[in-house]
């Protein structure tokens, strides 16, 4: 029972985003889940159901998806098109997957060194807060009362009760709502089967979706070292990082494939691992049996998406996503990252563009946001890394000349 009530907490704490994505590109909302289930059981039977994470619906898709389609208005195929560029996607994650297996952890972690990964991480919650606020502010009332409730859960409550901040946390703050009323909702049938439906491929489409699968590549790193981080266990050797995202492509491919949206770690989920300290890998399998077994139980489908209100989810997001940017922050004091210029520029740069939205755009190719904070960040590193390098070797050199003058000096005056 309690492993259940955990796996529940963390379907409800993944729900709204991942169901945003499909309402927005127009994919079923039953496909989404049944995807994102059958895609978490299939990136934890490919690392060795090892590393607590769960795959949801990728916001980084959207934006192509949408622009796919539009391309194709009018057409009955127009979503297959856009889902075949999504397939293709998930291949350029297994490209990534052989590379980062070739050059192995250890340069892995010297390319993505803690003051990188740190940043990355605190970004992730950064960049997904003003969702969280938006959400909260349409009700701060219902918010703080799901705010006020998880923490008073999670500090001055003991033994499984203290492990379910978020679940309760929702469900007081849905109750309170019903005083504020909550959206009506219908339904005709208990039980439907997901509208699953085959891919098409154009070079178009490719060309439109696949460069935006570098963003969720280089989160997916960030959310392994987050997870890594939490856990205090070494997944990005154990299983290996080139497991992890092999998984994570193939299970996007894999969702694609049947009419699903692209998946991805989802950092929610990172954030409530931070928050319960319950890192058992069964918890995340449950959610994804519970998701799958959920996408085709049609009333019950329809009340969480509609019958939950966003303040309610927006107060929890909000306590969710701190606990992601502090976590960052901790990899930056535990790994004892000096404050120097050389990391406070990499550092700087790199928030400033991930959370404004810096957008890098070439012909159909764009990278924004954390994955174009994630290139900056590593290249900063490698760049100015080299020129501490050079400046050290030009400063021992020019002391060894003055060793070597002074020396001659002193010879001649003896």
């Amino acid at each position: 029972m309690q492993l259940f009530l955990l796996g529940l907490q963390h379907l409800f704490t993944m729900f709204g985003a991942t169901v945003v994505v499909p309402i927005l590109t127009g994919i079923p909302v039953s496909v989404a889940l049944f995807t994102s289930g059958v895609g978490t059981l299939f990136f934890h039977l490919l690392t060795k159901g090892k590393v607590p994470v769960y795959l949801g619906s990728s916001f980084a898709f959207i934006s192509p998806i949408i622009a796919v389609t539009s391309y194709y208005a009018g057409r009955e195929d127009a979503l297959a098109y856009a889902l075949g560029g999504v397939v293709v996607s998930g291949i350029v994650y297994v490209i990534f997957s052989a590379i980062i297996r070739y050059l192995g952890p250890d340069r892995i972690t010297k390319i993505f060194p803690p003051v990188v990964t740190g940043t990355m991480i605190s970004l992730i919650g950064l960049i997904l807060s003003p969702v969280a606020v938006n959400w909260a502010s349409k009700n701060w009332v219902l918010a703080i009362v799901v705010i006020a409730t998880i923490i008073y859960v999670k500090l001055y409550t003991r033994g499984f009760i203290s492990m379910l901040p978020i679940l309760i946390g929702i469900a007081v703050g849905y109750v309170v709502s019903l005083f504020f009323g909550v959206p009506e909702y219908r339904f005709d049938q208990w039980f439907s089967f997901p509208l699953f439906s085959l891919p098409k491929f154009s070079l178009y489409a490719i060309g439109i979706v696949v460069p935006a699968a570098i963003a969720p590549a280089l989160e997916h790193i960030g959310d392994i070292y987050a997870v890594s981080m939490v856990t205090n266990k070494p997944f990005v050797k154990d299983p290996g990082l080139h497991r992890t995202i092999l998984a994570d492509g193939l299970a996007t491919s894999l969702a694609a494939l049947i009419g699903g949206p692209a998946n991805t770690t989802y950092s929610e989920n990172t954030g409530v691992l931070a928050l319960t300290r319950q890192f058992n890998p069964w918890v995340m399998r449950i959610a994804a049996i519970l998701a799958i077994l959920l996408s085709f139980i049609d009333p019950l489908t329809r009340f969480i998406q509609t019958a939950i209100p966003e303040p309610v989810m927006g107060g929890a997001c909000i306590v969710l996503f701190g606990m992601i940017a502090t976590t960052g922050l901790r990899v930056l004091v535990e790994n004892k990252v000096a404050f120097t210029s050389k990391n406070m520029l990499i550092m700087s740069i790199m928030l400033l563009c991930g959370i404004g939205g810096a957008n890098l755009s070439v012909g159909s190719f764009s990278l924004q946001g954390l994955g174009l904070a994630g290139v900056i960040g590593i290249v900063l590193n490698a760049i100015l890394k080299e020129t501490e390098l050079k400046h050290s070797a030009e400063n021992t050199s020019l002391i060894l000349t003055t060793k070597s003058k002074e020396e001659e000096y002193n010879d001649r005056s003896s």
